[in-house]
């Protein structure tokens, strides 16, 4: 079969790039682990639902389908594996399931080796995840796999003429729970109805997040009565040369920047950056942040909680691979600056569409729109609202789930 000869050439060149790149050798590694972890970790009484994400940003988008499950069917136990490093090692000690790790190669051999050390109950592969010999494996058990927020596009091979032979994989789930129409409408051209449009679980748990938002002292503190701060999250090197320089020159406003990365060499360079008072989350006192203008988050897992600080956010990424999370800080009912690198992602789209996302192509375009922003209280409040009702107006995925699979 071609397919599993081009995934023997996959695993040869996985192998060899391991050599060269500590990521891939951790992949590697963890990918011949996992028969180990399976072995300690599973009972074989238990049942068990099988969740796999390809990375951190897939799993995000399966994790309110995790913990709903948990909560109305604690009878089950769950199994979360990744594929990429980048989801492994931040959640690998996830308290939602019970087993975590990296999901092998998908040869036939350890298909089976996998399938019958898990023995799941059921599965949900998340968005673009269609390993062939998995998926055909856990079809021809009789163990029903679902297809959580996929979105399909024209150009993927299933919708190629050289695609034929792929497609049938697609007909190895039991429902395809997908995010728009447009995808419904090309898998019914190659013959795959079990299909509902349910669009993204993570408008659900973004609006959970905010429900549960931390109270964090330090940071109402440095904002004080102030009605113009901007939060700036997950900002690379080109979007705090945007936005810091407007910061600078308009003393009325306040900042908070949550870097995405946080070391060193980032923070001086932020700090040389600024013109006007700062200061670090974790180095600061009270009295400190009421004496700054810039409160710099210098710590992970508070970012989803600041946002409810501001009057505006940006989030970075834009000028680089790719935008981050924008509906953390949309939830909050605030308009959210992006850079131009955007195009991928629906919700981004959808913010734009709506008002209460604010494209940028460059340094001018963001200080106009600040100006209007800072000046305008009214386009303020309906940029913002724009927003937040966009979120609002998306949720439901998790229902409409929950009402199709049987469990």
């Amino acid at each position: 079969m071609i397919y599993n000869l081009a995934i023997y050439i996959y695993v040869s060149a996985v192998r060899l790039a391991a050599l060269f790149s500590k990521k891939v050798s951790k992949m590697v590694k963890g990918e011949q682990e996992a028969f180990t972890v399976l072995k300690q970790k599973i009972d074989p009484q238990a049942k068990y639902i099988w969740f796999h994400a390809a990375s951190l940003g897939e799993f995000e988008q399966g994790r309110p389908l995790i913990e709903l499950i948990r909560k109305r069917f604690p009878q089950y136990r769950i199994l979360q594996t990744f594929f990429s490093p980048s989801g492994y090692e931040v959640r690998k000690d996830y308290k939602g399931a019970d087993v975590v790790c990296y999901l092998p190669l998908d040869t036939p051999r350890n298909v089976r080796r996998f399938i019958d050390a898990a023995h799941p109950c059921m599965a949900f592969f998340i968005k673009y995840e269609f390993w062939r010999n998995y998926l055909h494996t856990l079809c021809c058990r009789g163990i029903p796999v679902y297809s959580v927020c996929s979105i399909f596009r024209p150009q993927q091979v299933f919708f190629r003429w050289y695609g034929a032979s792929y497609r049938n994989v697609l007909k190895c789930f039991a429902h395809l729970f997908v995010q728009n129409e447009e995808s419904v409408r090309l898998l019914e051209k190659i013959g795959v109805k079990n299909t509902t449009i349910v669009g993204d679980t993570r408008f659900d748990r973004v609006l959970e997040i905010c429900r549960e938002a931390k109270e964090l002292p330090l940071v109402a503190a440095f904002k004080g009565d102030n009605h113009q701060t901007l939060v700036a999250g997950s900002s690379w090197a080109p979007d705090e040369d945007i936005f810091i320089p407007y910061f600078n020159a308009h003393p009325g406003m306040k900042l908070i920047i949550a870097p995405h990365v946080i070391d060193e060499s980032h923070l001086l360079e932020i700090e040389g950056k600024l013109k006007r008072p700062a200061v670090r989350y974790t180095q600061a006192k009270e009295a400190d942040v009421q004496q700054a203008d810039c409160l710099i988050i210098d710590c992970f897992g508070l970012l989803s909680s600041i946002y409810r600080y501001g009057e505006m956010a940006y989030i970075g990424g834009g000028f680089g691979v790719s935008i981050h999370n924008t509906l953390e800080a949309a939830v909050y009912g605030v308009p959210v600056f992006f850079g131009p690198n955007n195009y991928k992602f629906r919700e981004a789209q959808g913010l734009k569409a709506c008002g209460g996302g604010l494209e940028i192509q460059n340094e001018t375009d963001f200080q106009q729109l600040m100006d209007r922003l800072l000046s305008d209280t009214a386009y303020l409040s309906t940029s913002g609202k724009a927003a937040g009702d966009y979120v609002k107006n998306n949720a439901g995925a998790l229902d409409k789930i929950m009402e199709t699979v049987k469990f």
